[in-house]
């Protein structure tokens, strides 16, 4: 291959480094990591039957576009809802057993307002976190561990 053949493969190939690295950058990034905060408990009575409910919110939910909480019927339906939304949070024990869902807040605002319940004689785990899913991007973020107690 002659020098000026070369520098215009080498000059090609670049061009089309360079081309995916600018598209790859411009993707949606990654969802930040939620920081949970827990707000208390408070008891509760659900069909005559005692529980404590431990509420938490997400302090930087302002950092997450309300896009990500928009009615999403193109993705599967969370239960009978076929308009669940784009990103649902799930809440976990230290285990990963899965304490809580919501698949269906529809804005940033609906952070400030997590929750699981527990019987009421249940001593709950010692700290919990959330992940969230952004079901469109399969992006997934995991929290901090946040406290059951104050």
């Amino acid at each position: 291959m002659q020098s000026g053949t070369r520098i215009v493969v080498l000059s090609a190939v670049l061009l089309a480094m360079v081309l995916a690295s600018t598209s790859t950058s411009t993707a949606e990034s990654p969802l930040p990591p939620p920081v949970l905060v827990f707000l208390g408990q408070e008891p509760i009575v659900v069909s005559a039957k005692p529980w404590t409910r431990y509420r938490y919110f997400v302090d930087n939910a302002s950092a997450y576009p309300n896009a990500l909480f928009a009615a999403s019927p193109n993705l599967p339906p969370c239960g009978a809802n076929t308009k669940a939304s784009r990103t649902w949070v799930d809440i976990f024990d230290k285990s990963g057993k899965r304490l809580n869902g919501f698949c269906a807040l529809g804005s940033n605002v609906d952070l400030g307002s997590l929750w699981f319940a527990l019987d009421s004689d249940v001593v709950p785990p010692s700290w919990v976190y959330i992940e969230m899913t952004d079901r469109q991007t399969k992006a997934k973020s995991k929290s901090n561990e946040a406290e059951t107690t104050q």
